[in-house]
């Protein structure tokens, strides 16, 4: 059977090398398809690896983040990373069912049981080229509301505004 077993080494050795484990070095995020280099466990380094992201989704790992690398063909030449994480950062005590997207400067957003969103961030900005709607029966606020143009409250514009005065006469707009 010596005979067999030197046959059969290259392709267990090709197999061994089909999916392994990597250490993010590097990231070029300037192209389409992100590439990055990666440090394998045998000190071996990979550059220019495709890192495959989901459609509508992308990051950028930072170094030291680790990465599944797959030989496409058998072949290291032709690899590529097709999931990053990082468990420096990752959001921990999930309950079943839940989701959440993270950075590492302590951003999250957080899917919760029971249909709640929670946002957690320093500024948070929402743009609309025409418009942003809240369909909901209560909003709360902890802090100042702030606006540069016109509120309006069914349908009356506090812009020019007045009341009846005590006196028989009107109030001035808003100052």
């Amino acid at each position: 059977m010596p005979g067999i077993d030197r046959v059969l080494r290259p392709l267990r050795r090709g197999l061994a090398h089909l999916v392994s484990r990597a250490v993010v070095t590097l990231v070029n995020d300037a192209a389409k398809m992100q590439a990055l280099q990666v440090k394998l466990l045998a000190e071996e380094t990979l550059d220019g690896i495709e890192h495959w992201q989901p459609y509508g989704f992308t990051a950028h790992p930072l170094p030291g983040a680790e990465a599944l690398v797959l030989a496409v063909g058998g072949h290291r030449a032709h690899s590529v990373v097709v999931s990053c994480g990082d468990r420096r950062f990752r959001l921990t005590a999930l309950e079943p069912g839940e989701v959440a997207i993270y950075t590492d400067e302590g951003d999250r957003l957080h899917f919760k049981r029971g249909n709640a969103i929670e946002v957690e961030t320093r500024v948070f900005t929402v743009k609309a080229s025409e418009a942003a709607h809240f369909e909901t029966p209560l909003i709360t606020t902890t802090g100042r509301i702030e606006s540069a143009g016109d509120q309006v409250a069914a349908g009356i514009s506090l812009t020019g505004h007045k009341h009846p005065g005590d006196s028989g006469g009107t109030t001035g707009g808003p100052q």
